[in-house]
């Protein structure tokens, strides 16, 4: 009974002195953030992007679409009829994501493109947009976001012009141009 007590007291003992370490490693690793990508690897962000205060960066429209998944009205956002030659990138955190190359005019209402910039046919792993399954629209869709920072960019669907077949339908607001 002497060695079972000798053993319980030496466990808690133990215990004691283990769990300031476990948690300063689970605190260590919970400041960094964690994302699942399509690839199955993980990416981790910078602790100075994970803790960006984008109510202060961006405008209450921006934030409403890019951090809160929000859409902007159809045949509003500026860059819709855009033509001019160049590149959009990530409001957030000015990432190229879309190539004006790759613009056309879908009919429905937000800047249109058939393939993300960096992408070789259907290999998007070198592209900065992740897609991620969204049933948030009433049935199943595909959300488009930044791979650097998680900003909801829009949606990608399944009905656009050859050689892809791919929409991207994207918000003006969650994205900067930058002319060539």
């Amino acid at each position: 009974m002497a060695r079972l007590l000798k053993s319980v007291s030496t466990l808690l003992l133990r215990e004691r002195t283990l769990r300031p370490a476990a948690a300063i490693s689970f605190q260590a690793w919970s400041k960094a953030r964690m994302v699942h990508t399509d690839a199955g690897s993980l990416t981790r962000y910078d602790e100075s992007a994970v803790t960006t205060d984008w109510q202060k960066k961006l405008t209450p429209e921006e934030y409403y679409v890019t951090r809160e998944k929000g859409t902007e009205l159809p045949f509003s956002g500026i860059y819709l009829n855009n033509t001019e030659q160049g590149m959009y990138h990530c409001v957030c955190c000015n990432t190229p994501l879309f190539s004006s190359e790759k613009k056309y005019n879908s009919g429905t209402g937000w800047p249109s493109f058939f393939e993300a910039h960096g992408a070789r046919g259907i290999d998007e792993s070198n592209t900065s947009i992740l897609r991620r399954p969204d049933n948030s629209l009433g049935s199943t869709g595909t959300e488009v976001i930044c791979k650097e920072c998680d900003a909801h960019l829009g949606h990608v669907f399944d009905d656009g012009p050859v050689p892809t077949g791919q929409r991207f339908c994207i918000n003006s607001v969650a994205l900067t141009f930058k002319s060539s």
